[in-house]
């Protein structure tokens, strides 16, 4: 993809989380911190999976992915977003714009149907236990992964393209302090009207195919639930979901809050404040959520634990 266009800017300037000179400090060593957390957490979830042999089934296959997405995801803001924080003009090229907004959109995108693949395996799982392994084989497993992928890659590649036919001939200072998509659109001097369908159309396609998946899996899995008669049955069944219901609900309501209402430059501010949760505080809790709540991955860390120290 050509990442060249008539623009006369060459290169915008990214005004970071605030302006503030009193909390750059303590905000760098915050998202520093958060950073850390979020490469250890993932990489640590990520290893364990490969290393024991109990947590290579559907449902580990799944969440090694999603430790993957959220660990690459990371990677394509925080530095640009630390960088903001300790020098006095924080720039980044056209086309490192375009690359950041790119990888952006490809690993969000990708992990709202690794949630939704994650949601369909759960309800097989408990509503079809007896066709688990057929309904999940590796082979289906493979093909909603790379389906995952491939829809990521697609959206993130239309939302690029749309946004490189746009000519910057004024102002390239971008309120954020990354190069998303809205932020971007207001520093445009040419008509804008086609990226916003395409917004709408991509991102409202994710949202409901995403969500209707979730929604109808997790319905299904409640009408099940209810008609378990023992009481250890329904505690099985939650401690099985649980961890994917507060992850697809801190990934939802946080992305809800970042991007409703993005036209009005109020509006954009407001975003860039819940965006610090999508995009830094969601990587770093999924790891934690589903090592605190999961049985199976306690017993994996006490196993390696146990290799290291013999």
């Amino acid at each position: 993809m050509a990442m060249e266009n008539n623009s006369s800017v060459t290169e915008f300037i990214l005004m970071g989380l605030t302006d503030q000179p009193e909390l750059q400090l303590p905000l760098f060593f915050l998202v520093l911190v958060n950073c850390m957390i979020t490469v250890l957490g993932n990489l640590s979830l990520i290893n364990l999976i490969c290393l024991n042999a109990h947590l290579h089934t559907p449902m580990y296959f799944f969440l090694f992915n999603l430790s993957f997405i959220d660990l690459c995801y990371s990677f394509v803001f925080t530095p640009k977003m630390l960088m903001s924080f300790t020098s006095e003009r924080n720039s980044i090229s056209f086309r490192g714009c375009m690359t950041q907004l790119f990888f952006f959109c490809f690993f969000v995108n990708s992990e709202c149907y690794v949630l939704t693949a994650m949601a369909y395996d759960r309800y097989v799982a408990i509503c079809k236990p007896l066709l688990y392994t057929i309904a999940m084989s590796p082979q289906v497993c493979s093909l909603l992964m790379s389906g995952s992928y491939v829809m990521g890659f697609a959206g993130a590649v239309v939302h690029t393209g749309c946004m490189i036919r746009l000519i910057f001939c004024d102002s390239n200072i971008i309120n954020h302090y990354m190069c998303d998509i809205f932020p971007l659109l207001q520093l445009s001097c040419s008509s804008t009207y086609i990226n916003e369908l395409v917004v709408s159309v991509v991102v409202g396609t994710v949202i409901i195919v995403s969500s209707v998946i979730i929604f109808i899996s997790y319905a299904l899995i409640l009408f099940n639930i209810l008609h378990i008669p023992s009481v250890k049955g329904w505690s099985k069944a939650f401690s099985t979901c649980g961890s994917h219901i507060i992850t697809v609900g801190l990934f939802y309501g946080f992305g809800l809050l970042t991007y409703v209402k993005p036209s009005s430059a109020g509006s954009v501010g407001q975003g860039k404040f819940f965006s610090v949760f999508y995009t830094n505080v969601v990587p770093m809790l999924n790891p934690l959520i589903y090592s605190l709540r999961n049985k199976d991955v306690k017993i994996a860390v006490k196993k390696t634990l146990k290799r290291i120290t013999n």
